[in-house]
């Protein structure tokens, strides 16, 4: 067998235990789980830092990818709000322990691993930044204005899903509801910009 599906084996069996046993899966559970002594758990990935890492990447690739394709899909404005919305909702509802280890440090960590989420938190903020850069009209403050949303709808949005995953005060379409009032207000009121105006891809 290959490396790399005996990688993907191990990050399989880490999954299961994360969302079996929260943040705090151990790597003995983990080497347990995957039917491996401790030691070849190490020589994968080095570290429970490494393992942490990796199990980012398997996530965060999916999430970003779901995330642009619904900044980009042929909807009206505010359905495009709430599609953006339930995407992220929905996919840290479908791995509750997963995203906690994600971006809650644990006491004492000096891994750093609970910020694992911090750098996709950046992409997605820079993909609803182009977003609003190439289809909103917001005239000559546009570059201003489309930094500081795209920044500030990624904060509120990580805040409030944390919130409302921990405390589930309303169902996830409740929640997005919510979230797109909040935000409807200025993004209703401008303009769209015309195809040929719009910021080219990068």
């Amino acid at each position: 067998m290959t490396t790399e599906p005996r990688r993907e084996q191990l990050l399989n069996a880490a999954d299961r235990v994360v969302q079996r046993e929260g943040p705090s899966a151990s790597m003995n559970a983990i080497a347990a789980e995957a039917g491996i002594t401790k030691p070849i758990l190490y020589r994968h990935f080095g570290d429970r830092n490494g393992l942490i890492g990796a199990l980012t990447e398997r996530h965060t690739a999916g999430l970003l990818a779901a995330v642009r394709s619904a900044l980009n899909e042929p909807l009206e404005r505010r359905d495009r709000v709430e599609h953006v919305l339930d995407v992220y909702l929905a996919a840290i509802e479908s791995r509750p322990q997963v995203y906690r280890l994600l971006t809650h440090p644990e006491p004492g960590d000096p891994t750093g691993a609970g910020n694992a989420l911090a750098p996709a938190l950046r992409q997605i903020a820079e993909e609803i930044t182009r977003a609003i850069q190439q289809q909103i009209d917001l005239g000559q403050d546009g570059p201003l204005l489309s930094e500081t949303w795209g920044r500030s709808i990624t904060g509120m949005v990580l805040a409030a899903g944390d919130w409302w995953l921990e405390t589930r005060p309303c169902p996830r379409a409740r929640m997005v509801q919510a979230l797109a009032d909040l935000l409807w207000g200025r993004l209703s009121a401008a303009a769209d910009l015309p195809p040929m105006l719009a910021a080219p891809e990068v």
